[in-house]
């Protein structure tokens, strides 16, 4: 990794030496956060956000963005222990662009500008421009894919009305003269292989509702909010990610998931557990010169185990379980305070940008 290793020892051996002049030693997590801000490309990004000449002149976005990018690598609950934190933190100030606590904005202000951030998915697409520089290139081995509950602190959305009852079909055998009966529409797996990415992420639902699934223990837990749909790469590093409706089964997210890294890298091996395991699925995994490794259905009457190589191979999908637990245990993914589709789909990304920028270095230990 050429342009990793050489952003490295920029960091290494010139930033942090001045940093440290002008600040003092920096911390352990101090240091991670200048390697998280100094990997990412964020000036051209934050264009959409200045000031237009018109109306008052806004606090300034850039400063407010790595303030949010602290949040998620301090691991803070609440923007209001983000400020609190600012205030008594000197370092940590001025590594964000205050020099003074009396410069830092207001809470309101934080708030509206997450919510800018959050309607132009600012945090998407420094991830997606993150993992076309640094993955883009390169060919990656596994792709692993699952998903995972997100509790949110909202109500469920209302159910839309019941569809009106079909008239009951005749008993006994149909007449000569009946008309042939319609035949079932096709659903939503069916449809996606033939869809381009927009249409499938449009048609798929966003509304805060509840989910029901089973846990690693065989146990039933259901809960209020949405659902995160990642697919990892080898290195514990995120590639792409969705975020659906908590009541949508994971298998109706997979083809536009994999639409979505097939855009941003090159790889070899689908790596899926048992609910995946659909026709329309393996198909389109073998159309994209992919090996689909699916744990087959225990319902499935013709499913055959996998060969020894195969079984090895399988094992490198606890890359999106590792994942997934890092970043609810370490990067704000298990608190989520903001409402909205568009809002938790951002603050899930912070922690997402800070987790892959974080696993990127770490490939260079």
């Amino acid at each position: 990794m050429p342009g990793l290793l050489s952003c490295w020892f920029t960091i290494q051996r010139s930033l942090f030496p001045a940093l440290e002049d002008e600040l003092g030693p920096l911390s352990d997590t101090e240091e991670r956060f200048v390697r998280v801000v100094a990997l990412l490309d964020i000036g051209p990004w934050m264009l959409p956000f200045r000031w237009k000449f018109t109306g008052r002149k806004p606090e300034d976005r850039h400063a407010i963005l790595k303030a949010f990018l602290a949040k998620a690598v301090w691991n803070f609950p609440t923007t209001r222990a983000l400020l609190d934190y600012l205030h008594s933190a000197p370092s940590l100030r001025r590594l964000c662009g205050w020099d003074r606590a009396a410069d830092i904005p207001s809470e309101a202000t934080f708030s509206r500008a997450f919510a800018a951030f959050a309607s132009g998915e600012l945090p998407q697409q420094l991830h997606a421009a993150l993992i076309h520089t640094h993955l883009g290139p390169k060919l990656i081995g596994h792709i692993s894919r699952d998903a995972t509950a997100i509790p949110a602190r909202e109500h469920p959305a209302p159910k839309p009305p019941p569809p009106p009852p079909a008239p009951k079909k005749k008993r006994g055998r149909p007449a000569k003269d009946d008309p042939p009966r319609p035949p079932k529409p096709p659903t939503r797996v069916m449809l996606q292989p033939t869809r381009s990415l927009a249409e499938n992420l449009a048609d798929l639902p966003t509304a805060c509702n509840v989910g029901c699934k089973r846990n690693s223990q065989g146990y039933q837990e259901s809960w209020t909010g949405y659902k995160l749909h990642l697919d990892c790469a080898d290195g514990d590093i995120p590639v792409s990610a969705l975020l659906t409706s908590a009541s949508l089964h994971d298998s109706q997210v997979a083809i536009p998931l994999a639409q979505l890294t097939a855009g941003r890298v090159h790889n070899l091996y689908d790596l899926a557990d048992s609910a995946y395991d659909v026709p329309q699925i393996l198909a389109f995994s073998h159309s994209l010169g992919h090996v689909p490794l699916i744990d087959p259905h225990p319902r499935r009457a013709d499913a055959l185990p996998f060969d020894p190589a195969s079984k090895i191979r399988f094992r490198e999908r606890s890359t999106v379980e590792r994942v997934n637990s890092n970043l609810k245990d370490n990067f704000g993914g298990l608190v989520v305070r903001v409402r909205g589709h568009a809002k938790v789909l951002a603050h899930l990304m912070f922690g997402l940008l800070a987790l892959t920028a974080t696993q990127l270095f770490n490939l260079l230990l």
